[in-house]
């Protein structure tokens, strides 16, 4: 079935390779081999074992991909407990774009009683601790992103729009899962506020569901396994656009 098509967005569409689950023996062709298939950059995820359970690669792989790769953008997207700890660094590997997440700065408690009780309630952010931390990024020359996890409510991104580049929803909890649809009205949310903005969406974003996140307003799109595990990725980057497409 054809994917359902939506009106195109003010901000430019763009496609992000996921290279997580690329073969990691083989990053420097398969980063290429992305490219190659029309991927606008590339989506590195750094988890540091303590703000998501997983544990991925740090700087030096940025480190040692730069210079193998002129020209194509790096976004290092920071699934970590320290956020600003790692801007130098980064920076200093060759990264283009610093996505960084809300929910270190913020404090972050239980529903408290009942079933429900392990729920996460995310609040009270850290409003100069996390500006501190975008100024940091700024200095180091990289672009922006502020991310927020599902059970993050999206009102708490609001005051940092305007100081960031680009505002990326999670579409599933970071490290694990499949696409979450209930995380679109986040998205329309985000649209309908700010009409230029670059917002992200990650996490299971496939051709078979790309047409709701450009119903909700995503222009910027990570694809992970949908993408890096076909044998024709260029036919992926295509359709994830056509939705777009009047």
């Amino acid at each position: 079935m054809q994917p359902q098509q939506c009106q195109p967005h003010s901000p430019p569409v763009k496609v992000a390779a996921s290279i997580l689950n690329s073969d990691l023996a083989e990053l420097h062709s398969e980063c290429n081999r992305m490219i190659s298939a029309g991927s606008d950059f590339l989506h590195l995820d750094v988890m540091d074992g303590h703000f998501v359970p997983n544990l991925t690669f740090g700087h030096p792989v940025v480190q040692c991909l730069r210079p193998k790769l002129p020209g194509v953008l790096l976004e290092v997207h920071m699934m970590v407990s320290k956020p600003r700890q790692w801007v130098q660094p980064m920076a200093s590997a060759g990264a283009n774009q610093y996505t960084f997440h809300l929910e270190p700065f913020c404090q972050i408690g239980s529903t408290g009683g009942g079933s429900d009780s392990s729920s996460p309630v995310v609040g009270n952010v850290d409003t100069e601790a996390c500006s501190e931390c975008i100024r940091h990024i700024r200095e180091n020359r990289m672009r922006v992103g502020l991310g927020i996890s599902p059970d993050t409510p999206v009102h708490l991104v609001f005051p940092f729009v305007e100081s960031v580049d680009q505002i990326l929803v999670m579409t599933v909890h970071p490290g694990f899962g499949s696409f979450m649809s209930d995380m679109m009205p986040k998205v329309k949310s985000l649209r309908d506020r700010y009409a230029t903005l670059d917002i992200e969406v990650d996490g299971g974003v496939t051709p078979d569901n790309v047409a709701q996140c450009a119903s909700a307003g995503a222009n910027v799109l990570v694809s992970g396994t949908a993408l890096i595990k076909s044998p024709d990725p260029a036919a992926v980057v295509a359709r994830l656009k056509s939705v777009y497409k009047s």
